[in-house]
């Protein structure tokens, strides 16, 4: 059965709830399932590797997760309108991966969260569009047609699925977001499987 790779960092816990919602609409597509990975963060001294295994949630991607996969979506929180550094720091080195094609003609979209309504939710979104492009990509977004663009109150644009955690910091999708980040995981499953 192919999988769609959901690769995504999480801090606290807004993204990786964003991408089981995305993981769920991927599963409603016949004949696809999500491969959840996610990224070691990065720090300050990068002497010290992480543990090959996360403590808890999804395991960390490997170069073979991109070559096996249908489709990609990419979910990362927001970072002054751009992706978090550890996604940015693992797309950095995939140069061998571009120059083979890896990721040439596969599916692809992306996906963020932030913590207040304006935190930059869309210019995260493109400026993750930009790298998909680079390696070839279909990029994809979220067309008006779903009806929850119309009705949301927090997250969800046409560039990609995405939530606003709040002054509280809730990591819980609302109904809208949730319903728009299955959305876009059927819409990539549901184009791997006509591009297959």
């Amino acid at each position: 059965m192919p999988d769609i790779l959901v690769l995504y960092y999480s801090r606290g816990g807004s993204v990786a709830r964003l991408a089981r919602q995305i993981a769920r609409g991927i599963a409603e597509v016949d004949g696809m399932q999500a491969r959840l990975r996610t990224v070691p963060p990065v720090a300050v001294v990068t002497t010290t590797a992480q543990p090959p295994v996360p403590d808890d949630g999804a395991p960390y991607v490997e170069r073979a997760d991109l070559a096996e996969c249908a489709g990609l979506l990419l979910g990362s929180p927001t970072r002054f309108g751009n992706m978090a550094a550890p996604l940015k720091h693992f797309i950095d080195g995939l140069g061998a991966e571009w120059a083979s094609g890896t990721l040439v003609g596969k599916p692809a979209a992306v996906f963020t969260s932030t913590a207040t309504q304006h935190g930059g939710q869309e210019a995260t979104l493109l400026s993750m569009l930009v790298p998909l492009l680079h390696h070839g990509c279909v990029v994809t977004g979220i067309p008006y047609t779903e009806p929850q663009l119309h009705t949301t109150a927090g997250g969800g644009t046409p560039y990609g699925a995405s939530h606003v955690a709040g002054a509280n910091d809730d990591p819980q999708p609302s109904d809208d977001e949730a319903a728009l980040a299955r959305a876009l995981g059927r819409r990539v499953a549901q184009l791997a499987a006509k591009l297959a």
